[in-house]
């Protein structure tokens, strides 16, 4: 953001006279910020954060602690793991966000979903029906086929996708020394009917990281850490707003009680479990599972977020 301009200032917003005060006079000096985008939000965040103080009638103690709370979420966050994502997940600030900006501007119910904080870019490009299991991971094996369409139900094709999920202990690879560098993570593109399919393992449910600020407020809370079994899914291609969702497992214990509620209806998939009929590969043992699901893009513009750790 470039420095303030010498004498570009407003003049002088006057001496706080009583409480009723500082509002006007805040938003006041504010008044010159060029950027109109800038401005809107500014001044919404100062009526809003003022409101709540006046709200609660925060005291100093609380103000302080808040203000602990914030700079422990930044000292917390590091290349491989990014504790304000969580932070935002965990009071339900990213699904309200992604609701409101997808579906038809939160009219109709999104395969889109929250990005998470476990995303990671440079995944390792995967052919259709490649595996991203990249070390050793006991567990039932998966077998994903996967259709990107657009909103009248046409194939898109050439769609980059990115994959990742944690494995059947409920671990991303960013987190376990036991796993290889990107296991369960791969990049694919999809064929001329839209279409891509994986061999994983599946995923298990997990508990997000509580050892930071978050786990405390969840602690105080009462809130278990949770998250149900899910694969994260990224589909990127110009023309079509970029696509940022995970699909969950229908059988797991706390879709009723996601800790970042980022269940939706529409991304509970149907992971179906076979235990006699023929496996789609040689040597695979019962149980396996399989998933098909089907993506809808919306046309907008192809914006890749940032990743929340390296």
């Amino acid at each position: 953001m470039a420095a303030p301009r010498p004498n570009s200032g407003p003049p002088s917003t006057g001496i706080i006279e009583s409480v009723a005060d500082v509002t006007p006079k805040v938003l006041r000096a504010m008044e010159a910020t060029e950027n109109a985008r800038l401005r809107t939000v500014v001044e919404a965040f100062v009526r809003h954060v003022h409101a709540f103080a006046r709200e609660v009638n925060l005291t100093e103690l609380e103000y302080e602690t808040g203000i602990g709370f914030l700079n422990r979420i930044g000292q917390a966050t590091h290349d491989s793991h990014n504790e304000g994502v969580l932070f935002a997940d965990a009071i339900g600030l990213s699904t309200l966000v992604c609701l409101m900006n997808n579906g038809d501007a939160g009219a109709t119910e999104t395969a889109a979903a929250l990005l998470g904080p476990f995303w990671r870019a440079n995944a390792p490009a995967t052919e259709s029906g490649g595996t991203i299991v990249r070390s050793p991971t006991p567990g039932p094996e998966l077998f994903v086929n996967c259709e990107v369409v657009d909103v009248v139900g046409a194939p898109i094709a050439n769609v980059a996708v990115d994959v990742w999920q944690s494995s059947p202990v409920g671990l991303y690879e960013n987190q376990d020394e036991t796993q290889a560098d990107m296991n369960l993570r791969g990049k694919f593109v999809t064929g001329s009917t839209g279409s891509f399919s994986f061999r994983s393992v599946k995923p298990a449910g997990y508990p997000v990281p509580t050892e930071g600020p978050v786990g405390d407020m969840l602690c105080a809370q009462n809130r278990h850490p949770y998250r149900p079994a899910h694969i994260h899914f990224l589909g990127y291609k110009q023309g079509f707003k970029t696509l940022i969702t995970q699909v969950f497992v229908n059988d797991d214990e706390h879709l009723e009680s996601d800790v970042v509620f980022g269940v939706t209806r529409a991304l509970i998939g149907d992971f179906r479990r076979h235990d006699r009929s023929t496996p789609p590969a040689p040597g695979v043992i019962a149980p396996w599972y399989t998933l098909s699901y089907r993506f809808v893009m919306e046309a907008g513009d192809a914006i890749l977020p940032k990743p929340p750790i390296k």
